[in-house]
C-alpha cells in the first residue's frame, strides 16, 4: 500500500513540473529579451554624442586609424560620453575591425548605432578648396595642406620631384599648369598621387579641342599659353581689358621683343611688396627678368584665372605694343604701338605716383 502511495505522490509531481517547464523557460527567454533589448537601448539608440555649444562638428580619422585610435579622438575631443558602450556595440557590428579614414559630419545627440553606421559607411564629408593665384609651388602646398590630410612638406616633395613630374609631362617650374583654377570637392584623405590624378583628370577636361585648336594657332604651347596668361593675370584684374593685354604681349614675342612684364620682375625677386619696379629691380640676373631675357620666363609666375587664358586664346588683334597704368589710378592701362605715345602714357603715370607719394 506505501508503495502504491508513494508512487502516487511522486508522479503527479513530475506531471506539475513537466507542464510548468515550458513556460518558465518562455518567461526566462522574455526576461532575457528584455534585458537584451533594454542594454541594446542604451549601447545603441541612447544619445552618446555631446558637443557643447554647437550643432555639429567634424570627426577626421587620419589613414591607418585604429578603432582604439578614433575611441581616443572622440575621448580626447570630449565628444563621447560613453566609450563602453561604443565599444560593445562596435565589436557587434564589426567595425572595430575595418576603420575607415575620412573627415565625417557628426551632430550633437547622435547614438552609438548612428555614429557607427556612419563611420563604417565611409560616408565621409568633402572638403572645398579654390585652387587659383598661388604665386609659388610652396604656397600651393601650404594651401592645400592646411585642407588635406596630406601635410604641406609632403606635397612640396611632390611638386619640386622632377622624375615624380615627368609622368605628367611637368617639371617644378611648369607645375602651375596642370592646375586648372576652379573650387573643387575634395575627400580629406585623398593622398599626394590621388591629387595628381584628380588634376590631370580636370586638365584634360579644360583643354577641349576648341582650345587646343586655338592655342595651336597662336603657335604656342599649353604651358607657353599657361605661363603668358599668369603675366597678365598679375598685370591686371579688369577681365575686359586682358584680351588687349595679351595682344600686346603676343605682338612682343612676335617681333622678338623683350616682355619687359614687371610682375615677372617681382617673382624674380620674390618680393610682393614691390608696388614700383625701377631700374634696380630690372637688373636682377633670374630666367623671369623679362627685362634682360627675351621671349617666356621658363614657367607660369601664378596660377592665373580661366578669364586670363582664355583671354590669351582669343587676343585681341591690334599694333600696339606697350601699355602703362592709366594715371587716374583705375586698375585700368593706357596702350600705345609707338615708344614715344608709350612714354607720354608713362610720364603722365609717373607724375601721379610722385604726386601722391608712392614709392
Amino acid at each position: 500500500m506505501s508503495n502504491f502511495l508513494t508512487q502516487y505522490k511522486i508522479y503527479p509531481q513530475r506531471h506539475l513540473w513537466g507542464d510548468m517547464m515550458p513556460w518558465i523557460l518562455i518567461g526566462l527567454v522574455i526576461v532575457i529579451t528584455g534585458i537584451s533589448a533594454l542594454r541594446f537601448y542604451l549601447y545603441a539608440t541612447r544619445p552618446n554624442i555631446s558637443l557643447p555649444d554647437q550643432k555639429q562638428t567634424f570627426l577626421y580619422i587620419r589613414t591607418g586609424s585604429s578603432f582604439d585610435d578614433v575611441v581616443k579622438e572622440l575621448k580626447e575631443k570630449r565628444y563621447i560620453k560613453n566609450s563602453a558602450s561604443l565599444r560593445w556595440l562596435a565589436a557587434r557590428k564589426h567595425y572595430d575591425q575595418k576603420v575607415h579614414a575620412g573627415r565625417y559630419r557628426i551632430l550633437d545627440g547622435m547614438s552609438n548605432n548612428a555614429l557607427i553606421n556612419l563611420l563604417r559607411s565611409g560616408r565621409q564629408e568633402p572638403v572645398r578648396i579654390t585652387i587659383q593665384g598661388a604665386r609659388t609651388n610652396a604656397e600651393l602646398a601650404g594651401r592645400l595642406g592646411r585642407n588635406l590630410e596630406t601635410d604641406s612638406s609632403a606635397l612640396i616633395r611632390l611638386f619640386n620631384d622632377p622624375d615624380y613630374l615627368r609622368s605628367y609631362n611637368l617639371t617644378p617650374a611648369t607645375l602651375f599648369v596642370i592646375f586648372i583654377p576652379n573650387t573643387y570637392e575634395f575627400y580629406w584623405n585623398t593622398s599626394g598621387d590621388a591629387l595628381f590624378a584628380r588634376m590631370q583628370s580636370e586638365f584634360k577636361h579644360f583643354w577641349s579641342a576648341e582650345r587646343k585648336q586655338r592655342a595651336d594657332s597662336l603657335k604656342l604651347t599649353i604651358p607657353e599659353i599657361i605661363t603668358l596668361a599668369s603675366i597678365i593675370e598679375k598685370e591686371t584684374n579688369k577681365n575686359d581689358e586682358k584680351p588687349v593685354m595679351a595682344g600686346v604681349y603676343l605682338n612682343r614675342l612676335r617681333k622678338k621683343i623683350p616682355l619687359q612684364a614687371d610682375p615677372t620682375v617681382i617673382y624674380a625677386w620674390n618680393d610682393y611688396t614691390i608696388k614700383r619696379v625701377l631700374n634696380k629691380h630690372t637688373a636682377i640676373q633670374s630666367p623671369y627678368n623679362t627685362y634682360l631675357r627675351q621671349g617666356l620666363p621658363p614657367g607660369p609666375i601664378c596660377i592665373p584665372s580661366v578669364a586670363s587664358v582664355d583671354a590669351v586664346l582669343n587676343r585681341q588683334v591690334h599694333n600696339y605694343l606697350y601699355f602703362c597704368a592709366r594715371e587716374d589710378l583705375s586698375g585700368y592701362h593706357n596702350f600705345a604701338s609707338t615708344l614715344a605715345g608709350h612714354n607720354q602714357n608713362a610720364k603722365r603715370y609717373q607724375a601721379e605716383l610722385n604726386k601722391r607719394n608712392i614709392k
